[in-house]
């Protein structure tokens, strides 16, 4: 192993351990210890990133790095790398460009095209989200775009007789609300991540819409909420999925939400499912900023900002790197990464940890939601193996959290989904709040992690999503 990478995995051991994964190396504590060693050279160089999108909206970062040489560089491209990873999926962007780093810009553009290995990045944020081919350019700081990050509302409003939904990798939940009353909520269990054919979604969520609106006199609206990124309505990359094909998904999955919203003749509005997080977040606790995650099948994110608005942020934090080991992470199935947010903060965190644990299960406990339930089941009647499990997810949790403070502004951290429920959602809590306290207290004196009632955390995104669409688009 380098010399510098293993220095800075040893400084990045933590304090609080993960039960069934002690190889863990928190990258908030990996990029600290790094940080500081730049921080005390005097000959130290800053790198700027700036992405952006054919909109127009770009966005900017800077770090300081060590001087670029043999002995440092592959510890410095590991952090440059990680970090473009993470604003990649935080914010989003087809066009990148490095200042101050010629080495590690030529790197970049190694790494982030076709059989690279960033392959998937590059692919996902150029065509399939942007519609235009990823690239990497080394510039000037004098030549970087000028950043341009414009915010808006949305969420709120409740007027007329709405229905909102949440579409999640083994249930779909769905609620009806009049003038903001909750008259209706609904949870059903499917299973779209492995179905193929396109209609089995479709006749799903016209099912879920149709049980709503039998207890509304009208629909004025409908709001929904799903893992993924959709951009006006359209889903450009979502898990829910990721098993139909490509000339299926293109020819009917890309406009299925539009066309809903044809059929019914109402406005519908669709946002990613963390993004409805945060706003549930924000208007139950009357704060912000709220850093809202979801905790279901994958890991969702979204974020309320300090003006109570939303931004055109992607935050799919199911991808974003949140372990700096060499060897030894988990593999990401659809991005084929190592070390990213889902692996730690999702069914699939419990389910690895479960089987590194040597959890026996009955022969019919296959999937993950059927292992999630049993692994609460088993916690509730008090097994200690089920505890250190849920203790573990707590602290990738609280090392995550201290990560995100590096790119977001944070005052409330919300989380909900249902790798959360019952008791396990306090271990989880306990323990990454202890995790910030004891690591990273400057951190905890600004942050509180939180979660929601056990009814909201389960259908709490279906009613904050009937508040998508504006008021003023009822015609009622």
């Amino acid at each position: 192993m380098d010399p510098l990478i293993a220095q800075l995995e040893q400084a990045a051991i933590p304090k609080h351990a993960a039960p069934y994964d002690p190889g863990f190396r928190p990258a908030a504590l990996w990029a600290r210890a790094y940080r500081r060693l730049a921080a005390a050279d005097p000959k130290r160089q800053t790198v700027r990133l700036a992405l952006g999108r054919l909109d127009g909206i770009v966005f900017h970062y800077a770090l300081d790095i060590l001087p670029w040489s043999e002995a440092t560089a592959a510890a410095s491209y590991r952090l440059i790398e990680r970090t473009l990873k993470y604003l990649l999926w935080q914010k989003g962007g087809c066009k990148v460009w490095v200042a101050g780093c010629p080495e590690a810009a030529a790197r970049l553009a190694q790494d982030y095209r076709a059989g690279g290995a960033r392959a998937f990045d590059a692919e996902v944020m150029g065509e399939t989200i942007f519609g235009a081919p990823f690239s990497v350019t080394a510039c000037d700081a004098s030549d970087l775009p000028a950043a341009r990050e414009p915010q808006f509302r949305m969420g709120g409003c409740w007027k007329g007789c709405r229905i909102g939904f949440d579409l999640g990798g083994s249930d779909r939940k769905c609620a009806a609300v009049i003038d903001g009353e909750v008259v209706h909520t609904e949870e059903i269990p499917w299973s779209p991540v492995t179905q193929a054919d396109w209609t089995y979604h479709r006749d799903g969520i016209e099912d879920s819409l149709k049980r709503a609106a039998a207890h509304l006199p009208r629909v004025d609206a409908i709001g929904g909420s799903s893992a993924g990124v959709f951009v006006n309505n359209e889903a450009r990359i979502a898990s829910l999925f990721r098993a139909i094909p490509r000339p299926d998904f293109d020819a009917h999955v890309r406009s299925l939400f539009r066309d809903i919203e044809k059929a019914w003749n109402v406005p519908l509005v669709l946002m990613n499912d963390g993004e409805v997080t945060a706003l549930a977040g924000s208007l139950s606790l009357n704060d912000r900023p709220v850093l809202g995650m979801a905790f279901g099948t994958s890991l969702a994110g979204g974020y309320c900002g300090g003006d109570g608005g939303l931004t055109p942020w992607l935050n799919e934090l199911a991808f974003v790197p949140i372990d700096f080991r060499s060897a030894g992470a988990p593999q990401d199935d659809w991005s084929r990464d190592f070390g990213v947010g889902a692996q730690y903060l999702s069914q699939q965190a419990v389910g690895r940890l479960a089987v590194a644990a040597g959890a026996p299960f009955a022969p019919d406990c296959t999937g993950l939601p059927e292992r999630l339930a049993e692994m609460q089941r088993r916690l509730a009647a008090g097994d200690t193996l089920a505890r250190d499990i849920f203790t573990a997810v707590g602290r990738f949790l609280g090392y995550a959290v201290a990560h995100a403070d590096s790119f977001y502004t944070l005052k409330r951290f919300l989380a909900l989904g249902r790798v959360t429920s019952g008791d396990a959602g306090d271990i989880i809590i306990r323990e990454s709040t202890q995790v910030l306290r004891d690591e990273f207290p400057d951190i905890a004196e600004k942050v509180t992690i939180e979660m929601p009632d056990e009814k909201s955390k389960r259908h709490g995104q279906a009613v904050v999503a009937a508040s998508l669409p504006p008021d003023e688009l009822i015609k009622a």
